[in-house]
């Protein structure tokens, strides 16, 4: 494609965007999420108060710890908890066979 109509319009097209501050970009995601990250891409282009909202939001969200030890905090607070239940395995030496 050397220099032909085709290519001059997306180097305008691309001209355009960056002038408004835009940029195209792919992304990976679940196909299930494809409406949701159009919609939230387009509410964030308009790059108004509520979609400085949206960002921050986001950002928030996406710089959260993540939590570690969930399996453990749900078992340490399992009303068993200080029940007393005796809960060890009795250690059995196995059957004799005879081969």
């Amino acid at each position: 494609m050397d220099n032909t109509s085709q290519k001059r319009a997306l180097q305008a097209y691309r001209a355009r965007l960056s002038q408004r501050g835009l940029a195209r970009f792919e992304v990976l995601g679940r196909d299930a999420d494809r409406d949701l990250i159009r919609t939230l891409a387009r509410r964030l282009a308009e790059n108004d108060q509520e979609a400085n909202q949206i960002r921050d939001v986001i950002v928030e969200a996406a710089n959260a710890p993540r939590k570690m030890g969930g399996v453990l905090a749900a078992l340490r607070s399992s009303p068993l908890v200080g029940s007393g239940i005796d809960l060890t395995k009795t250690r059995a030496e196995g059957r004799e066979i005879d081969l």
